[in-house]
């Protein structure tokens, strides 16, 4: 099973910023979240993990050694980088949602993001059938690996919604990847 789990939350998320390739590290919720994730999964094979420091803090949580790819990387937003998102122009998320190729000024473009998040689930996709892998990701690359796992474009991503530590469960099946759960929450304590 392939066990793709978005980071903590960060007082970034908290303040609703776009954070892309910034990296701020979790706040005391985020560590309360990533605990409760982990808890929830439970023992695995193998743990993958973004660079970025949010995403290295919540995979830590499930006590074995992280391998870093930078495939799992957030989406560089560019100038929008630290933004809140009821900032950002309508006519930019227009067409973020509207030309895959878009980026803003040193941004990355959801086609480009979806294009190596594409190649790092092929990557896994022969060992996922036989072992637990967890990825810890950003919003961007993991419905992007949903999209793989539903042999669709990146047209979901913006029809569907991801919590900060949420879980989606993907396996491989006999015509290819299989969602088997989107957005799943673990139980936290009160905040």
């Amino acid at each position: 099973m392939l066990y793709l789990v978005r980071h903590g939350r960060t007082a970034a998320n908290a303040k609703g910023l776009l954070q892309g390739r910034l990296d701020p590290p979790l706040d005391e919720i985020g560590c309360k979240q990533a605990e409760a994730i982990a808890t929830l999964i439970g023992d695995v094979d193998e743990v993958i993990s973004s660079p970025l420091v949010r995403a290295q803090q919540t995979a830590a949580f499930f006590g074995q050694d992280v391998v870093v790819d930078e495939a799992w990387i957030e989406l560089a937003y560019g100038e929008y980088e630290g933004v809140p998102a009821g900032e950002v122009p309508p006519e930019v998320w227009q067409s973020w949602k509207t030309n895959a190729m878009y980026a803003t000024k040193g941004g990355e473009s959801f086609g480009a993001l979806d294009a190596r998040v594409r190649a790092a689930c092929e990557g896994l996709a022969d060992r996922i059938h036989a072992n637990n892998i967890v990825v810890v990701s950003h919003v961007s690359p993991i419905k992007a690996a949903v999209g793989w796992a539903l042999n669709t474009t990146m047209d979901i991503m913006f029809h569907c919604h991801l919590g900060q530590a949420s879980l989606c469960r993907v396996d491989m099946g006999r015509f290819g990847p299989l969602l088997h759960s989107f957005n799943e929450q673990a139980t936290v304590g009160p905040y």
